[in-house]
């Protein structure tokens, strides 16, 4: 039997774009409530409020998600407050949560941890052997401390927390701000505005070279909760589905889907960021059987026509 069934859960970050997919898989499991706090309910950077949502909802299990984040612009510009928020939200809830005897804690990193240099494709083993690329390194030092924590809880106190590693998601629902947004719902947004505005060519950062994974966000809630049903061992599993795809292969990818036939012009000034990012995703398979269904141009569609129309409904 699932270990969520019939368990309170609560998962911060819930009502987000990847937490409602998890919060909609969690609900497959039969629990006995899911718990989706916001922000405005509870600050989880200041202690009292996450004592009160514990002591609130008396959750068995909690899938955290919660995180402030953005791409390479919102980084560069960010990293005191991602590093802070990011490492207080994870060094707090897994004290509060240890401290009131929660069965389960699923705690959702990030593949900004790795190392700048990583071999390709990441394996688990390698996440020691360096920094993080400079860009993402706060946020990354961050969620990968709460690894640390995970494990230690586990080594002294017998607290059953796990760590999970997705690569960089996309999907419906996504974040389409400019301001913060990752590089598909960016690259989505500015082609389709190029396109309808009649343009000709559209500036895209970097130089294109730079290698990504990416995962559809519908796959990353069911490998989440996966693993939170169905796996118990301290060491982080990567999410992702194993393909890399160059910067300038996708850029070109999401111009043909998106109908712009224009040209890109590539600022070599702006940073490319990590030179290449592809997961192995064995261990996920055969910890907890869990690999992703999507094919990659089929979720980019989906993604691109719920913009589409979340534009026409002054929406997006």
């Amino acid at each position: 039997m699932s270990q969520l069934t019939g368990k309170r859960t609560v998962v911060t970050g819930g009502a987000g774009f990847l937490g409602r997919m998890v919060c909609a898989e969690v609900g497959k499991h039969a629990p006995s409530g899911i718990i989706a706090p916001r922000k405005a309910q509870y600050d989880l950077t200041e202690q009292m409020q996450v004592r009160k949502l514990l002591d609130d909802h008396k959750p068995d299990i909690v899938i955290h998600l919660a995180a402030v984040v953005g791409g390479i612009g919102a980084n560069r510009e960010n990293p005191g407050r991602y590093f802070y928020e990011n490492a207080v939200m994870g060094i707090l809830l897994l004290e509060e949560a240890r401290k009131r005897g929660v069965q389960k804690f699923v705690n959702v990193g990030t593949i900004c941890s790795y190392p700048k240099h990583t071999p390709v494709p990441f394996r688990e083993d390698d996440l020691w052997n360096g920094y993080p690329e400079e860009t993402n390194a706060p946020y990354g030092v961050a969620k990968k401390a709460q690894l640390v924590q995970a494990q230690a809880y586990r080594q002294q106190y017998g607290f059953n927390a796990i760590s999970l590693l997705p690569v960089n998601l996309y999907g419906p629902g996504d974040n389409f701000d400019p301001k913060s947004s990752h590089v598909i719902p960016a690259l989505i947004k500015k082609v389709i505005e190029a396109r309808e505005a009649g343009r000709r060519e559209i500036d895209v950062w970097g130089t294109g070279s730079a290698s990504r994974e990416f995962l559809y966000v519908t796959d990353a809630a069911e490998g989440i909760v996966a693993a939170a049903a169905r796996y118990d061992a301290p060491d982080p599993v990567n999410l992702g589905n194993g393909r890399e795809i160059t910067i300038k292969a996708l850029t070109e990818l999401i111009c043909e889907l998106c109908g712009f036939s224009g040209d890109l012009k590539w600022d070599a000034t702006k940073p490319d960021g990590q030179p290449r990012r592809c997961l192995d995703t064995s261990r996920a398979k055969e910890r907890f059987g869990w690999s992703a269904k999507t094919e990659f141009r089929d979720g980019l569609r989906e993604t691109i026509a719920w913009y589409e129309q979340a534009r026409q409904e002054g929406r997006a």
